[in-house]
């Protein structure tokens, strides 16, 4: 390994964060109002009544004008981490915020590309089928939300509909509930605001990619809003015989009920239809000590590409009510149905490349299975803000209901083959085909074996929770919470009709103290606990053999800091250590029973800068150093998979005027092992992107990205050890955006 290459790829974000030091006098601090309320309104139509002079002239009398800055990059403020409107500066927590903003000057489409400039986030390759991000060296495909409700089926989320992406770094239980293990991931949609909002943007790249996205809205009248945004696209590739279509539309609308009361409504249609591709596989024996990637073109697919495909549908429906009572005390009730339908099939590498001397040439195993799910989540929140003093003390509590239920159906079929001989014996749970030729197309058969799953799960929730924000004096403040959940599962095995019922009563505290030196610095401790019940993050992963089993704990430690340089620039920085305990294991004095043991260790530094260096230059930048450890079982002492040591990122947009502008990016990531085995090496990378701006009147805009800008070879993600993504060569896409 290059141990220069790191240091090189964080020198950019080191000389942002320098001149962004030597440009402090650059701003004035600005006004902000985020929101106006209809009381406010009121105030404001009433401020503007005419004023008779003495010497009875009629005049209208002097009104500040407040608006929302061009912040770009940062977001000031953040609701989801505390569910109260709070200052990320009062937040005792490792928080990123990829604005809107940057990922239209990015061309983002999906979580994947966000977590780049997420310090401490990465993706894994999901199976080719799913988001799965890694936060904090743990992977998972549930620690999803949308609007602060829980989104936890395995699909790839589209960013055509989002305001923002918020990842909240550690566990998060006292607000999110089960899971978030390493962090969560909340997107925040785009909702009818009564601002006027009309544009349309077509792009067009590499690989036929063809993609179509509204965004219109504006406010029928006072009281009355609406939104739609909507997607279409038809892609193609660099992987051979890969697509994708999908469309999505999501109309919203918003009501004000009297002076105190707002109702926002929104439905989604989301469709995705794509190949699943899962990479290519490894070799089996090492080379220099490691297991190394497969040495073929980056478009090659191993398996069958058209009998492997992911075919996703979602409907949604969202409802939120808020009424304020005055003196800052707020009711807040947020509901949402989803109906979600998911079929995926694949037949794709299921082993490594291995020599077969008979042939003299290298052949691989080639596997398939399906899996279909089907699930429904009812999910209401009820939440109740109000402050209070006790003396001197200003308290911000809040305390809340939540209850949902999740009905699921999932059954999975595993692939027959042909018999035929496969390193070097007889067998039809595979087929081996040449590495010069990796594609398969002869017959498969699916069927069900003993272990494939075919069960009906219903998870039922009810949680209270507590929570106080207490701020002492201006240079200190606390965050103090506890939540409880009572969490129930009954899961129905259909193939061999037995019924597990479990119950578990999960206490989730969280404390944070918070010392701010000065009005836009804080220094922060903090402390989370969250739980994964035996169920597994997706519920269908219950046994009687581990059902009686207490869950696994996730704790968290973390010390940071984060100032606010100007408005439009902050710098956070975070250094953490986080805990995984009760994991099953073999007792090791008696190997028929288990026993509860620590499973892993993670800890890291992070650190990020998001802002305005000048006027014309905006950044986003991330670092981060991790290093983990698996703590028992056959991989005790190994690095967890898709954690890289060190990562690196910054994105500078530069804009010479009104017309013009440019970017560009670097995106380092360290090498990392595919699983917990350690046994196959992904090489460290480092990534170049650029982008062009042409801005000609206020309703036209022409956007250029190029992503690897130098043609580098990479693995940007992996699964196991035979199933790795390789990285997309160079590629261009042009956007154009048209305002009415």
């Amino acid at each position: 390994m290059d141990r220069t290459a790191p240091f090189l790829a964080a020198a950019p974000l080191a000389v942002a964060i320098a001149t962004c030091l030597a440009a402090l006098p650059a701003h004035a601090d600005t006004a902000v109002d985020q929101s106006e309320t209809p009381a406010a309104a009121q105030r404001a139509a009433a401020d503007a009544e005419r004023v008779e002079a003495a010497d009875g002239t009629e005049y209208l009398p002097a009104v500040e004008v407040v608006g929302k800055a061009e912040y770009h990059y940062v977001e000031r403020n953040i609701s989801s981490a505390t569910r109260t409107d709070t200052p990320l500066l009062d937040v005792p927590q490792s928080i990123t915020v990829v604005t809107g903003d940057l990922i239209d000057d990015t061309a983002m489409r999906g979580l994947a590309d966000v977590v780049q400039y997420v310090p401490g986030a990465g993706m894994a390759q999901g199976e080719g089928h799913r988001d799965a991000p890694v936060l904090r060296g743990n992977t998972s495909t549930a620690d999803l939300f949308v609007n602060g409700m829980r989104d936890d089926v395995q699909y790839f989320r589209d960013l055509y509909n989002v305001e923002r992406v918020e990842v909240l770094k550690g566990p998060n239980a006292m607000i999110f509930g089960r899971g978030g293990t390493g962090g969560v991931i909340n997107r925040v949609t785009k909702q009818a605001d009564w601002e006027a909002d009309s544009e349309v943007t077509l792009q067009l790249g590499s690989w036929n990619r063809r993609r179509l996205t509204a965004d219109v809205g504006e406010g029928v009248n006072d009281n009355v809003a609406f939104r739609v945004t909507a997607l279409y696209e038809d892609s193609e590739s660099f992987r051979d015989a890969f697509g994708l279509e999908r469309w999505g539309v999501n109309p919203s609308l918003a009501f004000r009920i009297g002076e105190n009361t707002v109702i926002h409504a929104d439905v989604e249609h989301f469709q995705d239809e794509r190949t699943t591709d899962r990479g290519l596989p490894s070799y089996a024996d090492p080379f220099g000590g490691r297991r190394l990637p497969v040495e073929v073109g980056r478009s090659v697919f191993f398996g069958d590409p058209d009998n492997s495909m992911a075919d996703f549908e979602v409907n949604a429906f969202n409802l939120l009510i808020e009424h304020g009572f005055g003196d800052g005390a707020l009711l807040r009730n947020r509901t949402r149905w989803a109906d979600y339908d998911k079929f995926y099939q694949n037949v794709y590498p299921g082993g490594p490349a291995r020599f077969n001397s008979t042939t003299g040439e290298f052949e691989v195993a080639i596997s398939a299975y399906n899996s279909a799910t089907k699930r429904e989540n009812l999910l209401n929140q009820t939440d109740l803000l109000f402050d209070f003093a006790t003396g001197a003390v200003e308290h911000r509590l809040l305390a809340g209901l939540e209850f949902g239920r999740q009905e699921s159906d999932n059954r999975r079929l595993t692939g027959l083959f042909p018999g035929n001989t496969c390193y070097g014996a007889v067998t039809t749970s595979s087929f081996c085909v040449p590495l010069s030729n990796p594609r398969y197309s002869g017959p498969v058969t699916f069927f069900q074996s003993a272990t494939d799953a075919d069960n009906r799960v219903v998870a039922n929730v009810a949680a209270a929770y507590l929570q106080d924000q207490i701020e002492f004096s201006p240079q200190w403040q606390a965050v103090l919470g506890l939540r409880y959940d009572r969490f129930e599962v009954d899961f129905h095995n259909r193939r061999n009709g037995t019924n597990i019922t479990t119950e578990d009563n999960l206490w989730s505290p969280r404390a944070g103290l918070i010392y701010k030196p000065d009005e836009q610095v804080s220094l922060y401790a903090s402390y989370g606990l969250t739980y994964l019940p035996r169920s597994g993050e997706q519920m269908s992963s219950l046994t009687p053999s581990n059902a009686a089993f207490d869950p696994e704990e996730y704790e968290n430690r973390e010390i940071g800091a984060k100032w606010d340089i100007r408005p439009d620039l902050s710098l956070t920085a975070a250094l953490y250590r986080l805990e995984r305990s009760n994991v099953i294991a073999p007792d090791p004095a008696d190997p028929t029973r288990s026993i509860l043991v620590d499973g892993e260790r993670i800890k890291g530094v992070e650190i990020g800068l998001a802002g305005n260096i000048t006027e014309a230059w905006r950044v986003m930048g991330a670092y981060a150093w991790q290093d983990g450890e698996i703590l028992t079982g056959a991989d005790r002492g190994n690095r967890p998979a898709n954690l890289p040591e060190e990562t690196a990122s910054l994105w500078n947009r530069y804009d010479f005027n009104t017309t013009w502008g440019v970017g560009l990016g670097v995106i380092y990531r360290g090498e990392f092992f595919a699983q917990t085995n350690n046994a196959v090496t992904l090489k460290s990378f480092t990534r170049y992107d650029a982008a062009l701006y042409y801005t000609p009147s206020e309703r036209v805009e022409v956007q250029l990205n190029v992503e690897n800008l130098f043609d580098k070879r990479y693995f940007v993600s992996a699964h196991n050890d035979n199933n790795l993504s390789p990285g997309s060569p160079r590629a261009a896409y042009v956007s154009l955006t048209l305002n009415f």
